[in-house]
């Protein structure tokens, strides 16, 4: 049994740093996750990041709040976020574990030196070299599989295939600027439905289902940069829980924390 005493830091708090941020409260981890002052976070409805934005949010059950001071860690049963994008607070906290899921395909910083269990996940980092282990992150036959060695496969940059669509359900900043929503996060949408506007520009779904995804209207976004999605699958509740792959990818760090205590 793993003890309330361990603590474990998060840096990330999108969807998939979610899952594994649950797993590891669920065992008994006092977790606190480090995030951005502005989150690109677009699963905004199941991501601890949103906390950043508005204070708290419960996700499957899990209570997270934002913190804005040290001393406020761990002052509630639920996990604790703060704006702390370079890991400052690491030193001082002394955790046993460290999970960088920021998710930038290059490693933002994290070294085998911040805690005696560090684990990289997705591309960008070297098992081994600058993290002990890292975690599959692309879909397929290898999501979730623990890295010993090596690191994980490159990111291709295209999203994996639902009811026969892919790139489509992604929806992208046609310019820089704010979004003004016209749709939110679990309402369905059918193709030229309108969801937001960038200045003139208009976002347009392109094919039908669920919107699982929008970004927060605060975050200055640059043209390109992913905005949205699409779920075609059409399941609201879908929204609003930690999907399979977020599970999957929490699976791999329980398993390297299991060894480590074992």
């Amino acid at each position: 049994m793993i003890g309330s005493e361990k603590i474990a830091v998060v840096r990330g708090g999108g969807d998939l740093a979610t899952g594994i941020i649950y797993r590891l409260w669920r065992i008994g981890f006092r977790v606190l996750c480090l995030e951005i002052q502005k989150p690109l976070v677009v699963r905004r409805t199941v991501s601890a990041a949103s906390a950043i934005f508005d204070g708290s949010i419960t996700v499957d059950g899990m209570p997270v709040q934002r913190i804005n001071a040290p001393n406020e860690m761990f002052s509630h049963d639920g996990v604790s976020i703060i704006v702390d994008p370079d890991a400052l607070l690491v030193d001082m906290l002394k955790p046993f574990l460290l999970v960088d899921a920021i998710m930038a395909k290059r490693n933002m910083g994290t070294h085998m030196k911040m805690a005696p269990l560090v684990i990289g996940i997705g591309p960008g980092f070297v098992a081994k070299k600058d993290v002990h282990y890292v975690v599959e992150t692309k879909r397929g036959h290898y999501l979730g599989r623990l890295i010993e060695e090596g690191t994980a496969i490159p990111d291709t940059g295209i999203p994996g295939v639902e009811m026969g669509y892919s790139i489509e359900r992604l929806l992208r900043a046609p310019c820089d600027g704010y979004i003004d929503h016209k749709k939110d996060i679990g309402d369905h949408v059918e193709p030229g439905d309108l969801i937001g506007k960038l200045g003139r520009e208009e976002i347009r779904a392109t094919i039908p289902g669920m919107l699982r995804g929008l970004i927060h209207p605060s975050v200055y976004v640059k043209k390109g940069l992913k905005i949205g999605d699409i779920d075609p699958r059409n399941v609201r509740e879908h929204c609003f829980s930690i999907t399979d792959k977020a599970l999957a990818i929490s699976g791999g760090v329980l398993e390297a924390v299991c060894r480590e205590i074992s």
